[in-house]
């Protein structure tokens, strides 16, 4: 029998990656992640990204597209959705027809507490609004904590009215109320999902009477006073509003070592900021499509979610003005569902298959399939497209790991993967895990992070 020479490469094993890397590497991690905390701060709801990505766009030389426009080899363009998404592209010196687009796709909505139509309303000594969640959340986990509202107000009249409140340092913030453990008896022998029911997240907004006013709730009065004087909204402005309630924390390293960041909104903020640095950094040899969505937390729905046509538009646009087939070009594409993934936790050991978990700071992580129970709602790549990305990463040094969302039968989540697919598309999910995905404040390892950057660019390159 022939002898086979024994190779350490033949064993598929997870490494931190600081045990991988030299000094100068360990700084770029650094510095690339102070970029992605000063953007979580600024960008805390869709509409903010949605800007704050236009802004640093035209900074790398992208103008906008206007469909019906020609295209050629170099151009840089953007196209926002309503406000809420933006698609950024580069056309590159490749045959799309014979080597296709290359496509990252991510979202910048998180799940929040979006305000109802109607949300003032006074009771009993305070004034609150009433709220409507937004994604996958614990309910109990947004009470006693710093809240801040964000959003637009379109008035009567047509004026926009731009609201970020409790941000700055002075500014007031809100509060959810929850009940004191002296008076908890009766709810803490409930489940965890019934602590806190969906009607009673109002936010607290107030609390001043006006005095010597013949109105019925005079505290809300009041506020209705404050926002007059210092927006001219009145009640009804309401209606046609988006205003949601996030945290009011900014984000932190976390450690003694400084290598974790807390923060709100790391789902999927985090693979959205990657994924537009992998862009802007890319070289001109593929044509390159980052689309950055909205609606994902509440399966992808409406105008501006990865399910309107506007996304498969904007490649048949980039066919037509090349005059090549958009089937072949669909056809030949690969498309990399940028989202995140759980990362082991030993606290919560009991619902994960640690073979199969993403653990912290050891790279990206690619998701052959996400889904629930027997892969449902998955896409299921196909073992072809992994070849081709393990092949892309290890050709351009990326440290990368390989997981699933937790045990079979215990849960799983979806992402826009079966979207694109849909389109004839190849697809595949990778991304950077998160600990206490959907919590307020979210935790993630800094080296994934930059991993996961270096692995968009690579596969745009």
């Amino acid at each position: 029998m022939e002898n086979i020479e024994k190779s350490s490469n033949r064993r598929y094993t997870k490494k931190n990656i600081y045990e991988l890397i030299n000094d100068q590497e360990k700084n770029s991690i650094m510095s690339f992640s102070e970029e992605y905390k000063t953007f979580l701060d600024l960008c805390k709801t869709e509409r903010e990204a949605n800007d704050y990505i236009i802004k640093l766009a035209k900074q790398q030389g992208f103008s906008e597209f206007v469909f019906g426009e020609d295209l050629k080899v170099g151009d840089k363009k953007f196209l926002t959705n309503r406000g809420k998404g933006v698609v950024l592209f580069k056309i590159g010196e490749n045959d799309i027809e014979k080597n296709g687009i290359r496509i990252i796709a991510s979202h910048i909505d998180s799940p929040r507490l979006d305000l109802k139509q109607v949300p003032l309303y006074e009771s009993d000594g305070l004034c609150f609004l009433k709220t409507h969640y937004y994604g996958g959340i614990k309910k109990y986990q947004w009470t006693a904590i710093p809240l801040a509202l964000h959003g637009v107000i379109y008035k009567k009249d047509g004026q926009k009215v731009n609201l970020r409140i409790g941000e700055e340092v002075g500014d007031p913030v809100f509060y959810i109320n929850d009940l004191l453990p002296h008076l908890g008896a009766n709810q803490m022998q409930q489940k965890a999902k019934d602590f806190i029911n969906a009607e009673q997240l109002n936010l607290v907004v107030g609390g001043m009477a006006l005095k010597d006013n013949n109105e019925k709730d005079k505290i809300k009065e009041n506020i209705l006073d404050i926002l007059y004087s210092k927006y001219q909204i009145v009640e009804e402005d309401f209606i046609s509003a988006e205003l949601c309630a996030v945290p009011a924390l900014n984000a932190k390293d976390v450690g003694l070592d400084r290598s974790l960041i807390g923060a709100y909104g790391h789902d999927d903020r985090v693979c959205a900021f990657a994924a537009l640095k992998g862009i802007f950094d890319s070289d001109n040899k593929n044509t390159d499509v980052c689309m950055l969505v909205d609606k994902e937390e509440i399966g992808s729905e409406g105008v501006t979610g990865i399910k309107s046509k506007l996304y498969e538009d904007i490649i048949d646009e980039i066919c037509l003005t090349l005059k090549k087939n958009v089937r072949k070009v669909r056809q030949n594409s690969m498309c990399i569902s940028a989202d995140v993934t759980s990362a082991y936790d030993a606290n919560f050991a009991d619902v994960f298959e640690k073979n199969n978990s993403a653990i912290l700071s050891c790279g990206t992580c690619i998701n052959k399939y996400t889904g629930g129970g027997g892969k449902s709602g998955a896409s299921d790549a196909s073992a072809e497209l992994l070849q081709k990305i393990r092949e892309i990463f290890d050709n351009n040094n990326v440290i990368w790991q390989s997981s699933e969302l937790g045990k079979v039968d215990l849960g799983g989540g979806g992402t826009v993967a079966k979207y694109i697919a849909q389109l004839n598309i190849d697809t595949i999910d990778i991304g950077v895990p998160v600990i206490s995905m959907h919590a307020p404040y979210e935790l993630i390892s800094k080296a994934d992070l930059y991993s996961s950057y270096k692995a968009y660019k690579s596969f745009f390159i």
